[in-house]
């Protein structure tokens, strides 16, 4: 039976990280401590849903988190500082701090650690979310006891609509450019200026002018999507915002 330490402290515990090719520790009381932290916890970094959905979905949603009283937010797994770094980097994961819990003190301090032997992961934590204040949990998200590795409430959006449910996530904006372009400058400028942050896709690094074609039926760049839909190039994104 997973633990849930709601109204609880989190585990007293020194974290060995690596930081500019040091070991450098890192205690529970200055991730915590005076801070309103949101925290969420996973099997393992390079794994296929940590790594497509939980954390890029907390890095994408960090201003509005922030914008609604949250310090900062701390990805922790069972894994090595090498490992954790390497996959921050393979990220971009700029607005989350990665922790590891290599010795997996932390997770089994919150009763969050799981036996994953059957996969080879050995010792691994248990899928969760939690909103520390001072130190102390004040809400945790634990996911289902079920076989496998259910991911249904330990979200990035659960937690802002925890903290607000009026806040507003920012929208999922999409800028395909290539190199030298300067309506897609424009249309970068305009985003930045509305605060609206954006994935940029590089013709030549990222993609291929044939997978311009295929995806929007254009040669010409920039072209922009706003939450699925194509809005097109740098004159519609300023006709639409206004």
């Amino acid at each position: 039976m997973l633990e849930n330490r709601e109204g609880q402290k989190v585990p007293s515990v020194t974290f060995k990280t690596r930081q500019n090719n040091a070991w450098v520790a890192v205690t529970t009381d200055e991730l915590f401590k005076g801070k309103t932290v949101a925290v969420f916890s996973l099997p393992g970094a390079f794994t296929p849903t940590c790594s497509s959905t939980h954390l890029p979905r907390y890095n994408e949603l960090a201003g509005v988190l922030k914008e609604n009283g949250v310090d900062s937010i701390v990805c922790i797994s069972v894994n090595d500082a090498f490992v954790m770094n390497a996959w921050a980097k393979d990220q971009e994961a700029t607005n989350v701090t990665l922790i590891p819990d290599g010795n997996g003190e932390f997770t089994a301090g919150m009763g969050m650690l799981v036996d994953k032997s059957a996969i080879g992961f050995g010792k691994r934590s248990w899928r969760y979310s939690m909103l520390v204040k001072d130190g102390v949990v004040e809400k945790q998200f634990i996911e289902p006891e079920i076989e496998g590795d259910p991911f249904e409430v330990s979200d990035a959006d659960t937690m802002l609509r925890y903290i607000n449910p009026e806040a507003k996530a920012p929208a999922s904006v999409t800028l395909i450019t290539k190199p030298g372009c300067p309506y897609c400058a424009k249309a970068k400028l305009l985003l930045e200026s509305k605060k609206m942050p954006f994935e940029e896709i590089v013709l030549g690094r990222d993609a291929t002018l044939r997978s311009l074609r295929a995806i929007t039926g254009s040669e010409m760049v920039p072209q922009v999507f706003i939450n699925g839909e194509h809005i097109g190039g740098s004159d519609e994104l300023a006709k639409r915002l206004g």
